[in-house]
Formats: C-alpha cells, structure tokens, sequence
C-alpha cells in the first residue's frame, strides 16, 4: 500500500515538473515574440510576470533592447531556473501583437493547452502582415502628404513630399530584402537620396519649402517614437532599455540629418547659387491632412481593419488634447494633454476589450513624437543660424520627458491593465 502511494506521489510530481518546464517553454517564446512587436520593457515585464502567475508559477524578469532574462521559480523562491535568451528589436505589429494576445488570454481562461499555445506562438511569426507591400507603400504616400499639410505646405510642397515618400518606402522594402550592411545604410541613403532630388527641384522651382518637403518625405522612418520610448523607460526606471533605445533613436536621427544635409550640399556645390527661401502658406485644410496622417499610421503599423475605427479615434482625441492644451500658450501645455487624454483612451479601451493597450495607444503618441523636432532643430543648425537649431534639437528630449510625464498622470487616473 505504501509502495503504490509512493509510485502515485512520483507520477503526479513527474507530471507537475513536465507542466512546469512547458509553462516555461511557453513563456520564453512568448517573451521573444512579444519582444518583437514593439511592447516597451515594463509593459512586456509585467505582462510575462501577470501570466506566469496566472499559470501557477513565480517569474521574474528582465527585459532590455537586445535580451531577456527570465526567472522561474515554483515553490521556493531560491530555488529558481534562470534562462537568458538574446533577441532582436523588430518593428511594430499591432495585428500579431492582438494575436499573441488573444493566445494567451485563451491559455489563462484554460481554453487552450499549453502545448497548442505554443504552437501556434510559433505560426503567428509566419503569418502575412495584414497590409502588404503596396498598402505599406500608400501608408508612407499618406503619412508625407498628411505630415507635409500639416506644417502648413503649399500644394507642391505636398504633392513633392508625398511622391518622395513612396521612393524612401521603396528604398526601405529593398533594405529590408537585403539585410546587412544595406539596412544598416538605410537612415543615411534615404535622406541623402530626398536631399538630392529635393536640391534639384528647388534649382526649378524655387517656391518649394525643402525643410518641409525633406522632413515629410522621411518623417515615416524618423526614430521620433524609439527617442520618446527611451525618455518614458529611463523615467519607469528601465534605464538599460530605455538609455539603448534613446541612443539607438538618436543615432538613427543624427544619419538622416547627415544624409539630408550632404544631399543638399551636394547639389548646392554643383550648382552654387543664393538659397532661395521656401514659401510657407496657410494651412490647405487641417481636417483634410488628418486622416490621412492616421490612416497611414494604422498601415503602418499593420492594425487590424477592426482596430481602425479605435485608432482612429485615439489619435483624434491625442490631437484634439494637443490643441486644447495649446490654447492656454503654455509651451508644451498642449503635448501633456494629448499624452493624457491618448492614455486614458488606451487603458479604458483596453479594459473594455481586454486587447493590448499598444494597439490604440502607440499610432497616438506617434503623432506627438519629437523625432521630428530634433531633426528640424538639426537642420537648422546646419543651414542657418547653429544657436536657434540646437536649442531645437534639445527640445525634441524635453517633448519625450513631457510625454512621459502624460503617461505617468494618465495612468494614476485610471489604472492600466497588464497588456502589452
């Protein structure tokens, strides 16, 4: 009798330990694939810790821009399994993102075994974007044309930027089909290539504003979100993640200024001349170029058809908070506003149906970001007076430190839940 309770004890032990080392399993790639969708480090952080909880287990974990410490525990605190595991930095996908997401709320609801879930863990990364290549290529169209407006372009400022956006998305296509060296090019060659082409169509039409026609060209690839990201995770006190991702973005923007500038030097020592300033007009339709700019932000971000409507309205509200804030002429008033109203959005949204709060609320603060900022502060700095750009360009950091501040004071308003 004592023989066949012993033999059951070790049956059931032997089953709890091969649970626990899936529940592991699941975990790790979970954390590697939610890595590469584009979550910040606390979010994905408490979202390993929340689930792996959830399970029946103790985690701790470490995330930064190149790796992720886990570490499991079951009974016993001190007697943990460590795995560190390297990892990429990919680019935002709010469609898998939603998909991972779903996942794992079927596995915590016990809908799905841990085995199934992680199989199909491994089938989300092969599935097709949503929006493919030649929607992509109408996203950067809009985002140009949108952007181009909204700085108040006139008409060929904005029909220019646009037809440039679509030649820096092919030249992002073809970087990212190449990889290596080409994709490491990628910020100079595109701005170097705008700056070039721009440079020659102001020699025959000198009316054009090129800071507008140069800056709405590249503002889809400018790191103004990774510069913003760093501010917010140095400030949550992930401060290796945050301080790669603020480096990171920074010497992202330094190369397409870099390009930009040599692009435009390049023709002006071919064909030297008095730089003739651009045409600044009014705005051609503010509720014209808006859409547009958040339309071709939820392409880009490959959002689901079904997320459009909610992204949409996220972005709306985080422009009509910038405004609002605006109109008390407090500088930087009118950024904290948005970067709250956005976030409240994002964690009621997310509460309500239990999807990822990056879905909605990451196209947002995009449209607030400060890369572009830095990089008009640069190109200043290089073209006209060095004293007035530079005090730009610093203020691209203050922009990311006030929207971080939005998310801290939006979150005590209402509580997120632990979503990626």
């Amino acid at each position: 009798m004592n023989e066949l309770m012993a033999m059951t004890d070790q049956v059931l032990t032997d089953e709890r330990t091969v649970k626990y080392s899936v529940a592991r399993r699941f975990i790790i790639k979970l954390g590697i694939i939610a890595h590469g969708y584009g979550p910040s480090a606390a979010r994905l952080e408490s979202y390993l810790k929340q689930v792996t909880e959830a399970l029946g287990y103790g985690g701790h974990f470490h995330s930064t821009r190149s790796e992720i410490i886990y570490a499991f525990w079951k009974d016993d605190k001190m007697d943990q399994i460590v795995h560190m595991e390297a990892v990429e930095k990919g680019s935002f996908n709010m469609a898998k993102l939603a998909r991972v997401g779903e996942v794992v709320e079927a596995v915590v609801g016990g809908g799905m075994t841990l085995d199934d879930a992680y199989d199909i863990l491994m089938e989300i990364d092969e599935l097709p974007n949503p929006w493919g290549p030649f929607a992509k290529a109408v996203s950067f169209l809009f985002i140009g044309v949108g952007f181009a407006g909204l700085m108040s372009g006139n008409i060929l400022d904005i029909v220019i930027a646009g037809t440039l956006a679509i030649l820096v998305y092919g030249n992002v296509h073809v970087a990212h089909q190449y990889g290596g060296r080409v994709l490491e090019l990628l910020p100079f060659s595109s701005a170097y290539t705008i700056g070039i082409i721009t440079a020659v169509i102001k020699i025959f039409m000198p009316e054009i504003n090129v800071s507008v026609i140069v800056l709405a060209a590249i503002i889809s690839i400018i790191p103004g979100f990774s510069v913003s990201a760093g501010i917010v995770e140095i400030v949550s006190n992930h401060v290796v993640s945050g301080s790669e991702n603020l480096i990171s973005g920074v010497i992202y923007l330094l190369k397409q200024f870099f390009g930009a500038w040599f692009g435009l030097a390049t023709i002006g020592f071919l064909f030297p001349g008095d730089p003739v300033p651009g045409a600044v007009s009014e705005s051609l339709g503010l509720w014209l170029f808006l859409p547009l700019l958040f339309i071709g932000l939820g392409i880009a971000y490959q959002s689901l058809i079904r997320d459009f409507p909610w992204v949409m309205l996220c972005c709306l509200i985080s422009y009509l908070g910038v405004i609002f804030g605006n109109t008390f002429e407090i500088q930087y008033l009118g950024t904290l506003v948005g970067a709250i109203t956005a976030t409240v959005y994002g964690n009621l949204w997310a509460r309500k149906f239990n999807r990822p709060t990056s879905i909605v609320l990451v196209p947002a603060i995009t449209v607030m970001v400060s890369g572009s900022v830095g990089f008009q502060g640069l190109m200043i700095a290089a073209t006209e007076e060095s004293s007035r750009g530079f005090d730009q360009f610093l203020q691209m950091f203050i922009v990311a430190l006030v929207i971080s501040a939005g998310l801290l004071i939006a979150n005590t308003i209402v509580r997120p839940k632990v979503t990626l």
